[in-house]
């Protein structure tokens, strides 16, 4: 997986290395822009989709990624590029 945001294959969150998920954090029209910017990273199914703690049921922790991922986006590239792409501000 090339992803911006992570190195290491293991939970973003927990950092265990079992039943790792790719998740785009940037979903939906945008999971293409996610997919090739590298806005990736690895989640324990716990911390993806099985558990109210997961990315895809958890609002609160939904926006945090998507607020370091902005950030570190436009650490690389810019705030005007991030815009232009993902058309939104989670910042």
């Amino acid at each position: 997986m090339n992803s911006i945001l992570q190195t290491e294959k293991e939970c973003f969150v927990c950092r265990t290395t079992l039943n790792l998920h790719c998740h785009h954090v940037f979903e939906g029209a945008n999971r293409h822009w996610s997919e090739q910017y590298g806005m990736k990273v690895w989640l324990c199914a716990h911390h993806h989709n099985m558990s109210d703690d997961g990315v895809h049921n958890n609002p609160k922790f939904n926006l945090s990624l998507k607020r370091y991922a902005q950030r570190r986006f436009e650490e690389k590239y810019s705030h005007e590029e991030f815009m232009k792409i993902f058309g939104k501000n989670y910042l």
